[in-house]
Formats: structure tokens, sequence, C-alpha cells
């Protein structure tokens, strides 16, 4: 335990919150295809969310969530989580400022394990950044279905520079 007393991070402004939110949920078409919603931004972690319609079904037969819908979804969370580590190490900058450092964002490795079928009526997901540093971040992710049970796995790496 440090013999310094850390201060909590300090809460984003709501025009960074909206900001991160539109670029995410509007902007990126791929995640407005897959009805991607930023349910909570934090420095440490964020939850979005994913509900389940027809265009997203993998297998027909027993209506699962396809693994791609997974895997881009725990993608984004973690680009996500990397926009909200980088806008909380920035707080001196104006929030228009923070959000122009995500477009340096980029997947530069992304693993994913898939430990259940995705089924249900929606999904949420979370992510955290493990480290982050000059030029990469280091995330974790997992996806869960609408009972809480754990569906997918993942870790990336970003550039951030």
């Amino acid at each position: 335990m440090s013999k310094h007393p850390s201060q909590p991070p300090q809460p984003f402004e709501a025009e960074f919150i909206e900001g991160v939110r539109h670029i995410f949920e509007q902007r990126v078409a791929f995640n407005r295809l897959l009805g991607f919603k930023v349910i909570e931004l934090a420095a440490d972690h964020v939850l979005g969310r994913v509900d389940m319609r027809p265009e997203l079904v993998g297998h027909f037969s027993y209506n699962r969530l396809h693994g791609g819908v997974i895997s881009a979804t725990l993608d984004a969370m973690a680009g996500l989580a990397v926009t909200a580590a980088i806008g909380a190490r920035h707080m001196d900058e104006p929030p228009t400022k923070r959000l122009e450092r995500f477009l340096k964002v980029g997947t530069i490795d992304l693993r994913i394990d898939y430990l259940r079928a995705g089924l249900g009526d929606y999904f949420t997901a979370r992510a955290e950044v493990m480290r982050l540093g000059s030029r990469v971040a280091t995330t974790r992710m997992e996806f869960r279905d609408a009972q809480d049970a754990l569906v997918s796995t993942g870790t990336a790496a970003y550039i951030v520079s």
C-alpha cells in the first residue's frame, strides 16, 4: 500500500462524456450497425451494451449471437476504455482537445476467448486499461449475457500515439 494517499479520479465533464458517446454510438458506423450503447464512462473502466436483434444472429438454429459481434463489441469497449484513460490523463486540456486524441487510437492486437454461447435479449461488456503507456495501451474486457454469465473475455493492445 502506498504511503501517499491518492486522489480519486476527477469525474469527466458532461461535454466529454457526450462527445465520447456521440463518437462511439454514432460516428463509428460499425458500432451504430451493432447498436452499441455506452452505459458508463469512468477513468478506470467503461461499460457498454448491445441488444440482441435478428441481424446479429450467428447460428440460426439456436438464435446465438454471432462471434464477430462479440469480438467487435469487445474491441470497441477496449478502445472506449483507452479513450477514457487518455481523457483522464489529460484533464488539464479542454474536452474537445481530449476528444481529438481518440483519432490516434488503433487496435494492434486483439485476443478473444469464447466461453459459452451468446444467448439472451441483451449483452453487456466491460473493459479496463491495465497499462497506458506513451505509445501503447493494454486492456482487458468481459462480455456477459443478461443473466450476468460470462460469455467471453478478451485482451487487446492499442496504439495511442
